[in-house]
């Protein structure tokens, strides 16, 4: 361009030899000056992306260029960030996939080898003895339905996550509904002197959700208070607004302490282990409900206090 300015000043002017000669001399100044920056500015880019390769910078702020450079530089600092965070997301998950993979090889492992002493014990001689032989197949037996609920919920947690779980809204009775479930229910609660309670709301209410992903949340949730709950009751709450019924499990058990409230969703966490093994818990239940909850737009919500009780609510759309 220098160099094209400079010819067409001698075009137009008259000027004397020496004068073109010194004209050109200062275009190429100028042009080897331009050049040299352009090759600095160059160097200096890929020096930086250099550095962003081999991990050298922690933030975005020490990427710096020369004012002249200033829009990539903002455009290199989006990209490490962007970049950064990509990483630190296949991190997370890489580290989520490990302890998920551990937490399921545990947790399989401890059906599995419980049904093996059991049926070990039996083939060694306990077969010919009625006072045990009997009790250890029961014991076997209640461990394939713990395995049995194990994989189930794996199957569930996984479509879920995956994006695979297929959704059916619509409008139902959630009076009729809950009355449903708790037909089923009651045996189960009956069987430790727990009362369950439900009082329905007007007749006809209707709700919007998925009615068997729904019966899956409440099913989890009052088990769940069952197996928490020594004595005393469960009461499912409804409460209506304009737009929304919120929906509260409520029960009179153990509680749950105030540095757990926080991770009883997270799967296969335990407040308490012994009793979660000991009653068939698969540590899943509750993720499985949060995620169920967060397909209608809901959140789930736990209040609890130490040797009270606990109560479960979310919002299900009128």
């Amino acid at each position: 361009m220098v160099i094209v300015i400079i010819f067409l000043l001698i075009e137009k002017l008259t000027l004397s030899i020496p004068l073109i000669l010194l004209l050109l001399l200062v275009g190429i100044i100028i042009l080897n000056l331009i050049g040299r920056r352009r090759i600095k500015e160059i160097n200096e880019i890929k020096n930086i992306v250099a550095s962003i390769r081999q991990s050298k910078y922690q933030s975005s702020d020490e990427i710096v260029l020369t004012k002249h450079l200033s829009a990539l530089e903002n455009e290199i600092k989006e990209m490490f960030e962007k970049a950064k965070s990509d990483i630190e997301y296949l991190e997370r998950l890489q580290r989520m996939r490990s302890q998920f993979l551990a937490n399921v090889s545990h947790e399989l492992r401890t059906p599995i080898f419980s049904i093996q002493g059991y049926l070990e014990t039996l083939l060694n001689g306990a077969m010919d003895d009625p006072k045990v032989n009997k009790h250890f197949l029961q014991k076997a037996n209640q461990n394939t339905v713990n395995l049995s609920n194990l994989l189930n919920d794996l199957i569930d947690i996984s479509m879920i996550e995956s994006g695979e779980m297929r959704m059916s809204y619509r409008y139902f009775d959630i009076n009729s509904f809950i009355q449903s479930i708790l037909s089923e229910i009651i045996p189960i609660a009956e069987e430790k002197n727990i009362k369950l309670v439900f009082n329905p709301t007007k007749e006809g209410l209707q709700v919007f959700g998925d009615k068997d992903k729904l019966r899956q949340v409440f099913v989890n949730l009052l088990q769940n208070a069952i197996k928490y709950t020594d004595e005393g009751s469960i009461e499912i709450l409804l409460d209506e607004d304009k737009k929304f019924v919120n929906i509260a499990v409520k029960d009179t058990g153990i509680g749950i302490p105030e540095e757990d409230l926080n991770r009883v969703f997270e799967r296969f966490y335990r407040v308490d282990k012994a009793r979660s093994r000991a009653v068939g818990g698969t540590g899943l239940g509750l993720a499985i409900v949060k995620h169920i909850i967060e397909a209608h737009n809901s959140k789930i919500v736990v209040e609890s206090k130490l040797n009270v009780g606990s109560t479960f609510s979310f919002k299900l759309k009128k």
